[in-house]
C-alpha cells in the first residue's frame, strides 16, 4: 500500500528538488551515497544514546534520498542496472543501521535483552525478506506476492514509533512504550512476509517445473510422431518400387 500510494505522492512532491540537483550537476549515485551515509549517522549516533526523536528527524530527512535518486535518474534518462544495484544494496545497509541502533540501545542503557533480541531479529528478517524476492527473481520466478510488512512498512512503523517515543525526553509520559510495540509488530510482520514469499516461491517453482516437464513431454511426442511419419513414408516408397 505504501509503495503504491505514498511513493507516488512523494515522487511528485520531490520532482522539483530532483530537477534542482540535476541543474547543480549532482549525480543520482551521489545522492544515494549521501542519503545512506545520513541514515547510518542518524541511526548509529542518536539511537544508541536513546535520542530517538532527533535520530528519527535526521533519518527521515535522508531516507527520502531513496526517492530523489530514482527521480533524477528518470529525468536524466540514465536508469541503469548499476544504479538499481547500488540503490538496493545501500538500502539494506541503511535498514541494518536503523535496527542495529535500536539493538545497541537495548543492549546498553536501554537494558532490555529481549527487545535487543527482537531488534536483531527485525534486522535479520528484513534482510532475508529482501533476499528471498531477489533470489526467486534470479532463478526466473516472478515472486508475485505483496507481503504483509515490506520495507516501506518496516521503516514507517519503526521510525514513527521511534520519533514519538523520543518525545518522552520532552516530558510526554508513557509514550516510550510505542517503540517496543512497533518492534514486535515489525518482527511478527516480517516473519509472516517471509513465510508468504517462501510459500509463493515454492508454488511458482513447482508450476514452472510442471510446465517445463509438460513442454518436454510434448516435444518428445512430436519427435516420435515425426519419426513414425518418416518411417511410414520410407516404407511406402519401397512398396511402390
Amino acid at each position: 500500500m505504501l509503495n503504491k500510494y505514498a511513493r507516488a505522492f512523494f515522487t511528485r512532491v520531490l520532482t522539483p528538488f530532483a530537477a534542482f540537483l540535476i541543474r547543480r550537476g549532482v549525480s543520482p549515485d551521489t545522492v544515494t551515497l549521501l542519503g545512506t551515509a545520513g541514515v547510518i549517522a542518524g541511526a548509529l549516533v542518536f539511537y544508541p544514546r536513546g535520542e530517538f526523536f532527533w535520530g528519527t528527524i535526521v533519518i527521515t530527512l535522508f531516507v527520502f534520498s531513496d526517492l530523489v535518486d530514482g527521480n533524477m535518474a528518470r529525468q536524466l534518462g540514465r536508469s541503469s542496472r548499476w544504479g538499481a544495484f547500488l540503490d538496493s544494496t545501500l538500502d539494506r545497509v541503511a535498514d541494518g543501521a536503523i535496527f542495529g541502533g535500536f539493538a545497541l540501545w537495548y543492549a546498553g542503557n536501554g537494558d532490555d535483552n529481549v527487545l535487543c533480541a527482537v531488534s536483531i531479529f527485525c534486522l535479520a528478517s528484513g534482510q532475508v525478506v529482501s533476499y528471498t524476492k531477489a533470489r526467486g527473481e534470479s532463478i526466473g520466478l516472478p515472486v508475485a506476492v505483496n507481503g504483509l510488512v515490506e520495507r516501506a512498512e518496516r521503516l514507517v512503523i519503526s521510525l514513527v514509533a521511534a520519533g514519538l517515543a523520543g518525545l518522552h525526553g520532552f516530558g510526554v509520559p508513557g509514550i516510550q512504550v510505542l517503540l517496543p510495540i512497533a518492534l514486535w509488530i515489525v518482527a511478527v510482520g516480517s516473519m509472516v512476509t517471509l513465510i508468504q514469499r517462501v510459500v509463493t516461491v515454492r508454488r511458482e517453482s513447482a508450476e514452472a517445473e510442471a510446465a517445463a516437464q509438460a513442454e518436454a513431454e510434448a516435444a518428445a511426442v512430436g519427435e516420435r510422431g515425426a519419426r513414425e511419419t518418416g518411417g511410414h513414408g520410407a516404407r511406402g516408397s519401397e512398396a511402390a518400387k
